[in-house]
């Protein structure tokens, strides 16, 4: 058997089995394009159809994934070097803060103003992003950030602000995680023309509705003992024709509605 010959046939087998296989690649991948755009055109149509429009949509990572967090456990040591407060640790993962002299938290215009008093009275305030101000219940409630997205509603990552009728800070409690980890490989997201299609192909979306923002952030996935596992979220705000605002959540990888208590729903950006 002439060996020399056999080899070159078998290059030359494989180097044509390679250029088919690459070339059946780019045409699935190019016909995965067209279906996806195909699919947004859909959505947007959809939703003219039913004169529901959407502000300037964000700029997104297409890719991520799970992450997994511990609840922090606060010490003496850490809640010491907080100036101006009194401060109780709750079973060992919540603080509980009085001020001794309040503080404000308004500018010269009268606005809620909070970046100060994060940096200054709370320990790794910095962390923390604003939900919404309640000026009837005189309480500001921000929401933990990973990744610059917020954990939405895990009362493990949670601040709240009680402030006065002054606007002025008198006490807080604080909880939050430690210890992030990416979980599992990257996945592909939801684009937000997409999510924002998932929320109407479900009904949630009302005739004459606009989605004024989309944001990115994450929610809990699953409780697994002291650990937390994290789902990529978008957070879809939207104004019904009357003026009332609605808050959506969706998974950003599989695209299901996420849930949460009703009373937490009543948010006010301020």
């Amino acid at each position: 058997m002439d060996w020399n010959k056999t080899k070159t046939i078998f290059i030359v087998v494989f180097s044509i089995l390679n250029v088919f296989l690459y070339s059946l690649y780019l045409n699935r991948h190019t016909e995965a394009q067209n279906i996806q755009v195909i699919g947004t055109t859909s959505i947007e149509d959809s939703l003219k159809m039913d004169d529901i429009t959407f502000d300037t949509l964000p700029i997104y990572k297409k890719d991520s994934s799970h992450i997994s967090a511990k609840t922090a456990e606060f010490t003496n040591e850490q809640v010491r070097k907080l100036e101006n407060q009194t401060v109780g640790i709750i079973n060992g993962t919540q603080i509980q803060s009085k001020l001794q002299t309040p503080i404000s938290i308004k500018n010269a215009k009268g606005d809620f103003t909070f970046t100060e008093f994060l940096s200054k009275y709370v320990l790794k305030g910095e962390e923390y992003g604003l939900w919404k101000v309640d000026k009837e219940e005189r309480e500001a409630i921000f929401f933990q950030k990973v990744n610059d997205g917020p954990i939405y509603f895990s009362p493990n990552a949670m601040l709240t602000v009680h402030f006065d009728e002054d606007g002025k800070a008198t006490s807080y409690e604080q909880t939050m995680f430690d210890d992030f980890v990416s979980f599992n490989r990257k996945k592909d997201l939801l684009s937000p023309i997409e999510a924002i299609g998932s929320l109407f192909s479900r009904g949630y979306l009302k005739q004459g509705s606009t989605v004024k923002d989309v944001t990115f952030g994450y929610s809990i996935l699953a409780q697994m003992s002291e650990t937390q596992l994290f789902a990529p979220t978008w957070h879809l705000r939207v104004e019904l024709k009357n003026g009332e605002i609605e808050d959506h959540f969706i998974n950003a990888i599989e695209g299901k509605i996420v849930e949460f208590q009703p009373e937490t729903l009543e948010a006010d950006h301020e």
